[in-house]
C-alpha cells in the first residue's frame, strides 16, 4: 500500500508543462502504489483467481498474449496499419466497401467535414502502400470494422493529451491497436466514443500491450452495455433510469425539481456514467476512484465466468450465491448479497450510487440556483477537480444502504 504523504500522486502521471489548467490531486491518497497498480487491477477486474499461484497466472498470461497476437494479426491482414506503429484519423473505406485510395486527396476534399490524416500516415511510403493496395471489401462485417478505424484515431489523439506519456507516437499507436482489435472481436458493440478514456489508464499502468488489452477487455465486460446504442436509445439509458429511481427514493425533493426543469431523464449525468468520472476527477484521482469502486464491488467468483464459454458462464451465474463466502466479497457486494438482490434482479452498479452521491452533495445548490438544465450542467461541471474520491465512495455506500432500506418499504 502507498502511504507516503510526501510524494504527490500526480508525479507518477506527468503533465505536459504547457497544460496549466489541468485538475490536480487535492486530497491525500492512501491507496495502491502506481508501480503495482496495474497488477492489482488485474485481480480487481477478475483477470486472475485471487487464490492462483504465480505459475498458474503466468500460464494464463502467456496464453492470453498469444490469443491477442492472433487477433492482432487477423486485423493486420485486413488493414496493414494495425501493428505498424501508425494509425489513421481519416476514413479508409466508403460505406459500400470501396477503398479510399489516396489519403492526401482525401485530406484536400474532406476539410469541410473536419477530417484529417495523421502525419505518421501520410508521410510514410508503407502507409501509402497500405492504403493504395486495398481492394474492394465485400464482407459487411469487415466494412463495418474498417469504418470505425479513423474514428478510433480521432479519439486517440484527443485522449489524455495533457499527459507527457502520450507525447510518444508508440503509446498513441498502442492505444489505437488495442481499440481496433477490441472492435474486431466484439462485433456486437464494436467501438464507441468513450472507450479511449477507459482504455488509456491500462496502457499507462501495464507495460505489455496484450496485458493492457485483457485488463481493458475485463472492464468492458462490465461496461459494454453502455455502448449498445440503437436509433431510439443509448446504451447507458438503463443506468440513467436507475439513477432517476434511486434519486426519487433518497431525495424526492431534488428528483421532483429536476423533473420540473425537464431533466427527469437524467441525461445530464450521461458522461459521468459513460466514462466513469474521468472528466470529473483529475487523472490520478479517477484511477483511485476506480480501484476503490472495484474493491467495494469485488466478487471472487467473477473470474470463473470470465474464463468459461457463455453457456457455462450462465450456469455459474445461477449457482454463484450458493457457494460464495460472503467474507470474500467487497463491502458493496456483501450488502447486495445480504439484501437478496442477487436472487431477484441484477443489482445496480456502484457507479449509479456514486452519481447519486454527487447529486446529493450538490442538492442544496441545485434546488436554490438551478432554473434550467443549463444551470444543472454548470453546477455539476463545477465539481471537476473538486471531488474527494474517498468521500464520494463513502457517500455512495451510505446512499446504497438508505436505498435498500427505503426500497423494501411498501
Amino acid at each position: 500500500m502507498w502511504r507516503d504523504p510526501g510524494v504527490p500522486a500526480d508525479s507518477f502521471y506527468e503533465i505536459r508543462p504547457e497544460c496549466t489548467d489541468v485538475p490536480v490531486t487535492r486530497f491525500k491518497i492512501k491507496g495502491v502504489h502506481p508501480s503495482i497498480k496495474g497488477e492489482v487491477w488485474e485481480f480487481l477486474l477478475g483477470c486472475y483467481d485471487p487464490k492462483s499461484t504465480f505459475e498458474e497466472r503466468d500460464q494464463i498470461r502467456q496464453r492470453r498474449r498469444m490469443q491477442y497476437a492472433t487477433w492482432k494479426e487477423e486485423c493486420h491482414q485486413l488493414f496493414p496499419l494495425v501493428g505498424s506503429g501508425r494509425f489513421v484519423t481519416a476514413p479508409v473505406i466508403t460505406e459500400d466497401g470501396q477503398p479510399i485510395q489516396d489519403p492526401l486527396v482525401l485530406k484536400e476534399t474532406s476539410q469541410a467535414k473536419g477530417l484529417a490524416v495523421h502525419p505518421q500516415y501520410n508521410n510514410s511510403p508503407s502507409s501509402m502502400d497500405a492504403a493504395n493496395n486495398l481492394a474492394k471489401v465485400t464482407d459487411k462485417t469487415v466494412v463495418q470494422w474498417m469504418l470505425t478505424l479513423h474514428q478510433i484515431g480521432l479519439d486517440v489523439v484527443r485522449t489524455d493529451r495533457t499527459l507527457v506519456f502520450y507525447e510518444k507516437q508508440e503509446n498513441l499507436s498502442k492505444l489505437w491497436d488495442i481499440l481496433a482489435v477490441y472492435a474486431w472481436i466484439d462485433k456486437d458493440v464494436g467501438y464507441g466514443q468513450g472507450m479511449c478514456d477507459l482504455c488509456s489508464p491500462m496502457i499507462i499502468l501495464l507495460d505489455d500491450e496484450a496485458d493492457a488489452f485483457w485488463c481493458f477487455e475485463r472492464l468492458m465486460r462490465r461496461l459494454r452495455g453502455n455502448f449498445r446504442c440503437t436509433e431510439s436509445s443509448v446504451g447507458v439509458a438503463a443506468q440513467l433510469s436507475n439513477l432517476a429511481s434511486v434519486t426519487q427514493v433518497i431525495d424526492p425533493k431534488l428528483h421532483k425539481h429536476l423533473e420540473h426543469l425537464g431533466g427527469g431523464d437524467y441525461l445530464f449525468a450521461f458522461r459521468m456514467l459513460m466514462v466513469l468520472f474521468r472528466r470529473e476527477f483529475s487523472f490520478c484521482d479517477s484511477l483511485y476512484l476506480w480501484e476503490m469502486m472495484w474493491a467495494l464491488e469485488y466478487d471472487p467468483d467473477l473470474f470463473l465466468m470470465y474464463e468459461m464459454p457463455q453457456s457455462a458462464s450462465e450456469k455459474a451465474e445461477g449457482s454463484k450465491g450458493k457457494t460464495k463466502s460472503i467474507r470474500q466479497c467487497g463491502k458493496y457486494e456483501r450488502e447486495i448479497v445480504k439484501s437478496g438482490a442477487k436472487n431477484a434482479e441484477a443489482p445496480l452498479p456502484m457507479s449509479v450510487f456514486l452519481v447519486a452521491s454527487v447529486l446529493k452533495d450538490k442538492s442544496a445548490k441545485l434546488l436554490q440556483e438551478a432554473r434550467g438544465l443549463d444551470d444543472v450542467v454548470k453546477i455539476l461541471n463545477d465539481t471537476t477537480g473538486n471531488i474527494d474520491a474517498k468521500k464520494a465512495c463513502c457517500g455512495a455506500m451510505k446512499l446504497h444502504k438508505k436505498y435498500l432500506k427505503k426500497a423494501k418499504k411498501p
